[in-house]
């Protein structure tokens, strides 16, 4: 996909020798993740760009049916590849729900009870307090530790060059470095509705669109996965943007 020519007067660069392949929301889609890493790793292999970094946007977990396979595969990634995978609102919810079971009927609405299920609990439609706690105990229990570690050491941005990644927006009128996390993590229509500049060019996820969204300020690569089967892979490399 091209991008505008409103777009190509800005040219936001990433340092020489640096290409970045950011992936936006998952939501417990292993399957399409997986076919994304093999695309990138067919490019490594062809292209050898000097520095490759791999950025994940958030939201691995919920909604869709695989959240567990995501992680692991997330894990694997980091330690074979130099990769950056950013919080979503998601992983803080699904850490929140451990510390406070009395959140699980929040957490079903967000799409939660799949993750359990992918994780070996089938929770009934609609737990009492005492299934509750009993439901988010067997999830700690089953829980790998390496994956309660990835969850808790989750960045929350990350700055290339002239681009900042990061999973929903950044609150206009903030400097980046003065951005709260729940304005990273959560933030919608005030980020998105802005036409000011932010520093840097922003490339998040959080608000589904049907394809990316290209502005002059910022990229939207959530293609809403879980229900599209759509997962986009933007690739950048100098001033030069490929989303697919």
């Amino acid at each position: 996909m091209g991008l505008s020519k409103r777009f190509r007067k800005i040219k936001p660069r990433l340092p020489d020798g640096v290409r970045i392949y950011a992936i936006g929301d998952v939501h417990g889609r292993a399957d399409l993740l997986q076919s994304l890493l093999t695309v990138i790793d067919a490019d490594l292999a062809r292209s050898a760009p000097e520095r490759a970094i791999q950025v994940f946007l958030g939201d691995y977990v919920d909604r869709g049916p695989d959240s567990r396979a995501v992680l692991d595969l997330l894990i694997a990634r980091s330690k074979s590849h130099e990769t950056v995978c950013l919080k979503g609102n998601h992983e803080v919810f699904l850490l929140e729900v451990l510390k406070d079971p009395a959140r699980l009927q929040e957490w079903r609405h967000y799409g939660g009870l799949l993750t359990l299920v992918s994780y070996g609990i089938n929770p009934t439609m609609n737990p009492t307090g005492e299934e509750q706690i009993e439901l988010i105990e067997r999830l700690r229990r089953a829980l790998p530790p390496e994956h309660l570690s990835f969850l808790q050491q989750l960045p929350s941005s990350f700055v290339c060059g002239d681009f900042f990644f990061v999973h929903a927006g950044v609150k206009p009128g903030v400097a980046l470095e003065r951005q709260k996390e729940e304005d990273l993590l959560w933030i919608r229509e005030e980020f998105l509705e802005s036409e000011r500049r932010f520093g840097k060019y922003v490339v998040h996820g959080h608000t589904p669109v049907s394809a990316p969204d290209i502005r002059s300020n910022r990229i939207n690569i959530d293609t809403g996965a879980y229900a599209t089967g759509n997962l986009t892979l933007l690739t950048i490399q100098g001033d030069s943007l490929l989303a697919i």
